[in-house]
């Protein structure tokens, strides 16, 4: 077993890759783990080096996550610090085990880790996946639903799938904002202006030729354009527009 060196890890699980035989899926990895702020990562008799020229290129700049790896004959001795174990498989197996959804796996460890426990996410070899008796350590499975003919997945891909619900599971941000493109909301008054010249416009041009009906289309005209939340420059636009539509039609060349 390789010596704990000091790093500051995150308080998220460790990921575990029993037995993995490629450099590359090692770098893509720590790739994915730096990209959901997963820190520790531990390796179970890999077939290269997580510092090899492979591995490292393939990490896109997560180097310090694969120098930092910790590497370990058997799987025993890198849960040895352990107190809850999730494991991922495709295959059913025959043995009795709790089967969580990804985001059902992932809330077990955010109470398991709040209670001050580690908690541990293996992930098997590339081609064969866990091994039964590599399960048997594990308080649960974690299964990702996909195509059922066609679930198979590369093992980056299936730790960046994890990574990412724990990392959706955890963040105070909310996902949910408005790109405006360097541009700021428009005002109520710059609203209200803008919607008072369009009915100037439209009441020329005979739109409101229903009197009876003409306080409930001017309602509607302004509730279309103040629920889509218009930028400053938006209103700006749509002067333009109006003032395009003012000019006679130009001809096609």
């Amino acid at each position: 077993m390789s010596k704990k060196v000091s790093f500051e890890q995150s308080t998220g699980p460790v990921i575990i890759l029993v037995r993995p035989q490629m450099a590359e899926n090692i770098g893509m990895v720590a790739r994915a783990m730096m990209n959901c702020t997963l820190s520790e990562l531990r390796l179970v008799t890999p077939r290269e080096s997580p510092l090899c020229a492979k591995a490292v290129a393939a990490s896109s700049g997560a180097q310090e996550i694969l120098e930092h790896s910790q590497i370990y004959e058997n799987l025993s001795d890198a849960l040895a610090d352990v107190h809850f174990v999730l494991a991922t498989t495709a295959r059913p197996r025959d043995m009795t085990k709790p089967v969580f959804h990804p985001e059902k796996a992932l809330s077990f460890c955010q109470k398991h880790i709040q209670n001050g426990e580690k908690v541990a996410i293996l992930f098997g070899a590339e081609r064969t996946g866990l091994e039964n008796e590599e399960l048997v350590p594990a308080n649960g499975i974690i299964e990702i639903p996909l195509n059922p003919k066609h679930c198979s997945l590369n093992l980056s891909q299936a730790v960046l799938l994890i990574g990412y619900t724990w990392f959706r599971a955890t963040s105070d941000r909310d996902n949910t904002h408005l790109a405006m493109g360097g541009s700021q909301p428009a005002t109520q008054e710059a609203v209200q202006t803008f919607l008072t010249h369009l009915e100037q416009e439209l009441d020329i041009r005979g739109y409101f030729h229903w009197p009876e009906k003409r306080e409930r289309m001017q309602r509607n005209l302004r509730n279309i354009f103040i629920r889509a939340n218009l930028t400053a420059a938006e209103i700006k636009t749509l002067y333009g527009i109006i003032a395009d539509l003012q000019r006679p039609p130009r001809l096609k060349k």
